[in-house]
């Protein structure tokens, strides 16, 4: 009975060890450097910027004036973050220059997107003085769309009648306003991400802690309507806006260590993980509330986003566990024939099938290239998570 015992023991040992290290981090990095040594050289025009494919597989390039201007760049630094190899650094500091000018933009939310994800990554990694100008000037642009009568970061211009609207989406600028506050020692930036994250659980949340993808505001904070863009349905929870939230609310805690925002993320990664249509690959429907599954598209951008997030978010959670488990099998799905592009394919993306826009039909079962980036942004996760396991073995 006792050899069965150290066998059975064994077994499920040997099961565990293999599931943390379901994902080979050097292997995938190795293929993704593949996959982008081909997509400079794919574009040696640095005003157009890799986005996705178009609905006939041909490459689609926008400006940098673009909302995902700045993930190509972030790429290309992680690249470098990981390989230490100085051609990824080159070539991440001509395409973060690429999108200089749009620190004086004031027309757009998301220059945390354009701007910090680029230069923001650069400068971490180099220090570079540069890269801190740029910033803190983009972060002044940012903050002109904060109007104290609302209370939030205006995101589009408009929206259907609606003349501030406001999209889940705008959480993920908050990171870079917190790095600006500690930068500048303007404390208006700080408080900025106060207001808004604090309106956005307010108004943004259902009961079953989903998130509507638009708000639409008034004078005094007041509601007008909750919409949807990129969703299926007003009502329904659309697939990258719950992602997006996720991550914003883990970036909330950090920052200010208020439990509030702890509690929130935690009660968004669990509607994730817990809802009865997440695949079992944990890769979502590009619609949680879409009518056809389970005959309808995935977002692999969406799982990306959360596995980074989920990694983060386990460092403050008693849930931990629970997150990086399913952070893992996000990645480690994400990185399997059924989502990682062959080499020299999927016009030299790194994943496929993610979802950008299907109510217009635009950008639908392509590459994203932000699901590239939070890819790589988890794929580093998940390699501290592993390297610091190893120094509390040792």
């Amino acid at each position: 009975m006792k050899k069965l015992l150290v066998v059975v023991y064994l077994f499920c040992l040997i099961q565990f060890v293999a599931g943390q290290n379901a994902v080979d981090v050097k292997k995938q990095f190795t293929l993704a450097a593949q996959q982008y040594e081909l997509l400079l050289k794919s574009h040696p025009d640095i005003t157009k910027f890799p986005q996705s494919s178009n609905a006939d597989g041909s490459p689609r390039d926008m400006a940098s004036s673009w909302w995902c201007s700045g993930f190509f760049g972030g790429s290309l630094w992680y690249l470098y973050e990981y390989t230490k190899d100085p051609k990824w650094k080159d070539a991440a500091h001509k395409w973060s220059m690429a999108v200089e000018k749009e620190k004086n933009n004031t027309t757009t939310h998301d220059l945390g997107f354009m701007l910090y994800c680029p230069f923001g990554n650069g400068y971490r990694l180099t220090k570079n003085e540069t890269y801190k100008d740029i910033m803190l000037t983009g972060a002044k642009s940012l903050a002109t769309r904060f109007h104290p009568e609302y209370g939030v970061i205006k995101s589009w211009e408009k929206f259907a009648n609606y003349d501030y609207p406001v999209i889940i989406d705008n959480m993920m600028n908050l990171e870079f306003l917190f790095w600006a506050a500690k930068e500048s020692g303007n404390k208006e930036f700080y408080n900025i991400c106060l207001s808004h994250a604090d309106s956005t659980i307010k108004n943004h949340y259902r009961k079953d802690n989903s998130s509507y993808h638009v708000v639409c505001y008034d004078k005094g904070g007041k509601v007008l309507a909750k919409k949807t863009a990129q969703g299926y349905a007003d009502e329904s929870a659309w697939g990258r806006g719950q992602s997006w939230g996720l991550y914003g609310y883990v970036v909330m805690y950090r920052e200010t260590k208020n439990p509030v925002y702890l509690k929130e993320a935690e009660n968004i990664a669990d509607f994730i993980l817990n809802h009865p249509n997440l695949p079992k690959d944990k890769v979502p429907y590009w619609d949680y509330n879409a009518p056809n599954i389970p005959n309808e598209e995935r977002d692999a951008s969406a799982a990306a986003i959360a596995s980074s997030a989920l990694f983060e978010l386990a460092e403050y959670s008693k849930k931990g566990d629970i997150y990086v488990k399913n952070a893992i099998e996000m990645l480690k799905s994400l990185s399997s024939p059924a989502y990682l592009a062959p080499i020299g394919k999927n016009n030299n993306f790194i994943l496929m099938h993610s979802v950008g826009h299907k109510p217009q039909h635009s950008e639908v079962d392509v590459p994203l290239v932000y699901a590239d980036y939070y890819y790589l942004e988890g794929l580093l996760r998940y390699n501290a998570w592993l390297q610091k396991k190893k120094g509390k073995k040792s």
